[in-house]
């Protein structure tokens, strides 16, 4: 079992959360890009997660979640001092650490925590790293902090224009890319966010020829890559998320598909909700009418 020793609520539309779990063996061997897999309890499903932090003298994890479904609202509900059953990791291959002199990272919404792990590390390796931070509006962002404090250059990005620049993160890409285009010391570009953002990150940087990584995130199940369900395609060949990722080229990526194989269950995963919802307001606890009667 796994104790939860902090959390946040970071905005409630969405509902969005950090949490610090005790996992010292994982806080150990954990690197950027590398994600954990979590079970509430016995009935729970598993939930991949990126990293998004750790602490290695404390032995904790950081997670940040946005509450999509049942078992991220189930999740969401825990709070400090409960267990989490299973919380296993790390999984996928992390982030390839080189120095590459310039790395463009860009992250949007959610994708901003995985990013701030990534940053540290690039950091680490002695490069100069410019992060673009982008999020719908000035209440979605988070960690501007955290990030000012690790990278070089920060710009921020909001689509309604609530605070820092008003537009899309691959706006300001564009510009620094080609203000880039003559010096060339923009060697690698990482963007992690909603998978349309990562598409069109992709799209703006490869008429530059920069090398751009995405860290996808198909539905996955066993993550160990026995059961085919996070299978995506790049450069016109199978791979799974789980075991030949979470990153991958991002100009070899068949996004299309992605997106086609992430919308599979869309009725299934609202009626899960809709049942979730039932359960907690009812008082016995079965999903019945009688705790709203009451």
């Amino acid at each position: 079992m796994n104790r939860i020793v902090a959390k946040e609520e970071f905005s409630r539309d969405p509902a969005v959360y950090m949490m610090q779990i005790e996992a010292p063996l994982i806080a150990k061997k954990a690197r950027g890009g590398q994600f954990i897999v979590l079970r509430i309890n016995e009935q729970g499903e598993r939930i991949p997660l990126t990293i998004a932090d750790t602490d290695l003298e404390k032995g904790l994890v950081t997670i940040v979640f946005q509450v999509v479904g049942k078992s991220t609202a189930a999740l969401g509900q825990l709070e400090v001092g409960e267990e989490i059953l299973d919380f296993i990791g790390p999984l996928g291959k992390p982030t390839h650490m080189d120095n590459y002199g310039t790395v463009l990272c860009v992250a949007g919404g959610i994708g901003i925590a995985p990013v701030h792990n990534i940053v540290r590390e690039l950091k680490k390796h002695g490069n100069k790293v410019i992060t673009i931070m982008g999020a719908r509006t000035k209440e979605l962002l988070f960690w501007e902090d955290k990030m000012r404090a690790l990278s070089d250059e920060v710009y921020v990005t909001t689509d309604d224009g609530s605070y820092g620049r008003h537009g899309l993160v691959t706006a300001v890409e564009q510009e620094l890319l080609e203000k880039d285009r003559d010096q060339g010391d923009i060697n690698l570009v990482i963007g992690i966010g909603p998978p349309i953002m990562m598409k069109f990150v992709a799209k703006t940087s490869e008429p530059f020829g920069v090398k751009t990584l995405v860290s996808l995130n198909p539905i996955m199940v066993d993550a160990t890559g026995m059961c085919g369900a996070c299978r995506v395609t790049v450069g016109g060949k199978t791979r799974f998320v789980c075991v030949d990722g979470p990153e991958f080229d991002g100009h070899q990526v068949d996004f299309d598909e992605l997106f086609t194989r992430q919308r599979i269950y869309p009725e299934q995963e609202k009626l899960s909700m809709e049942l979730f919802r039932q359960q907690q307001a009812c008082g016995c606890g079965c999903g019945c009418d009688q705790g709203e009667a009451s």
